[in-house]
């Protein structure tokens, strides 16, 4: 991949659709006009970008941003389709920012988080990341019971 695709593919969808010296509201109007074919064509879905938090070191890149969500997935269940997109281990959390500002309840349906919390051009973005909470990472080689011994 050239470098100039990498740095564009990192960019927050917003700013990459703002490339060059179009205005803004121009972008806006296109992000809005997008969505509205997307709610025609599937009605029962919902359009959602989906990005990985900016200082994320730790989880890949997903293949694909957009994605369309019916209305009565919850939000959990939403997660666990991210997870098994990344093969997590069950050790590692992922955690869910909607709106790029708050954590949301895991039993919410995707519609309530939508009707809450969705842009002015009609998607809903979630941000995704990871922390350490489980404590500190296995040691890389030699097993418990060697490190024990040595104790």
């Amino acid at each position: 991949m050239a470098p100039f695709e990498k740095s564009v593919e990192m960019m927050p969808f917003k700013q990459r659709r703002c490339l060059g010296n179009t205005p803004y509201d121009f972008f806006l109007e296109t992000r809005k006009d997008e969505v509205c074919t997307i709610r025609t064509k599937f009605p029962n879905k919902l359009p959602v970008i989906v990005e990985r938090y900016v200082r994320e070191k730790t989880l890949p890149l997903l293949d694909k941003t957009k994605f369309l969500v019916p209305f009565e997935l919850t939000l959990g269940q939403f997660l666990c389709l991210l997870r098994n997109k990344f093969s997590l281990e069950s050790t590692q959390a992922l955690f869910l920012l909607v709106a790029e500002r708050s954590m949301s309840c895991m039993s919410s349906s995707m519609g309530e988080v939508y009707s809450h919390h969705s842009d002015t051009d009609g998607f809903l973005y979630i941000t995704y990341a990871s922390q350490e909470v489980f404590g500190a990472p296995p040691p890389a080689s030699g097993s418990s019971n060697e490190l024990n011994q040595q104790r």
